[in-house]
């Protein structure tokens, strides 16, 4: 017999909502974790009295009541507002493009005046955009396109934005209030004290082994449950039979500066192709701090290669179809469940990921 109800493969939000959800059904968890930590990407690690987050910013932000009311059960929340800048040569402008943006880019002061000012320049562009930069200006003008999108862009996807296709810019939100808050929903937060308290509580009731890779040997780990719970590559669980699916991923250069406050707020980007970095992150301001010093990340944007974390899907119609492949083969496999960032091969805000463990544990119930 199994000694487990559930073998959960990796340890990020999806695994610990199941983990969490099986608890409270009485049912038992093995995780079985490749890194030396659980948490996936929201890890954090304590530095200089500061949670640094260790695979880059995570703001938890949702519109779903129960989605809220879940976390919230786990553990507190501060009253965190992402309100990011961006940096280009030097030049400071408020993101997302808001009135505050149009009012440092332009000298004016009314939404009439900006509304304008895109519309005139929007008229550069005739009939459909062929690439992005066609479709970014066809959306807010050449400014806003030069100043805070072209360098940004083409430093996240390593090519030119005239070679990339247009539909990865389906729309730009442009705000016609001075209103900084980056996102629209109507709750936003970070856990009080990182989100290793959110993740250790997910998980406190399952047996949890880090350092383990289930793909090492999967027909003897998978006798461990009745249901695996997969959320790792979806190509690497069945061998890469049709080939590997493409990620951007980042890597980060961490630093501890002697000085209370880099940057004054929590994201910076850079916004211009000169500087290699996307943006710094100075983790401290996520939770208010006031320690004597701070800790920076600097984000580099870079072509995945094995070995790497991969961190965003590359969402083309190549990889799409070949996504779709998989697809087929998961649906088709007993007693496993393919869930998360990576096991669906789709990018997913952590909300949605809580959301779709919900489905999927209910799912798992019918």
């Amino acid at each position: 017999m199994a000694k487990y109800d559930y073998v959960l493969v990796g340890s990020g939000l999806f695994s610990g909502v199941i983990a969490w959800e099986a608890a409270r059904a009485g049912k038992t968890c093995l995780v079985l974790e490749k890194r030396d930590h659980i948490g996936g990407n929201i890890y954090c690690e304590e530095v200089e009295g500061i949670h640094v987050h260790r695979y880059g910013a995570h703001i938890f932000h949702t519109s779903s009541r129960r989605v809220w009311d879940f976390v919230n059960s786990l553990v507190e929340f501060n009253r965190y507002t992402n309100s990011p800048v961006a940096n280009y040569h030097g030049e400071i402008y408020n993101l997302p493009f808001n009135m505050n943006t149009f009012s440092r880019m332009w000298g004016i002061r009314t939404p009439e005046e900006a509304k304008r000012i895109i519309e005139e320049q929007r008229g550069e562009i005739s009939g459909t955009p062929s690439n992005l930069e066609e479709q970014a200006i066809s959306l807010v003008g050449r400014d806003i396109y030069e100043k805070l999108i072209r360098g940004y862009t083409e430093k996240q996807w390593g090519r030119d934005c005239r070679e990339l296709p247009s539909f990865i810019i389906r729309r730009l939100p442009v705000r016609f209030t001075y209103d900084n808050n980056y996102f629209n929903d109507r709750f936003q937060g970070i856990p009080i004290g990182g989100y290793n308290k959110l993740t250790e509580k997910l998980f406190e009731k399952a047996e949890v082994r880090t350092g383990v890779d289930y793909l090492e040997n999967p027909e003897e780990y998978r006798k461990l449950g009745e249901t695996v719970v997969y959320t790792g590559p979806v190509d690497a669980y069945f061998g890469y039979c049709f080939g590997k699916l493409e990620y951007r991923t980042v890597r980060f250069e961490t630093e501890v500066l002697d000085t209370d406050n880099y940057q004054g707020v929590a994201v910076v980007n850079y916004t211009d192709r000169e500087t290699p970095y996307t943006r710094v992150i100075e983790h401290k301001h996520f939770e208010f701090g006031n320690q004597e010093k701070t800790v920076i990340s600097r984000e580099y944007s870079t072509d995945w290669k094995e070995g790497m974390e991969p961190y965003y899907p590359v969402n083309d119609e190549k990889n799409q179809a070949l996504y779709r492949k998989y697809a087929e083969l998961a649906q088709k496999e007993q007693g496993v469940v393919f869930g998360g960032r990576l096991g669906e091969y789709k990018y997913y805000d952590m909300d949605k990921v809580i959301e779709s463990a919900f489905a999927a544990w209910e799912n798992m119930q019918a």
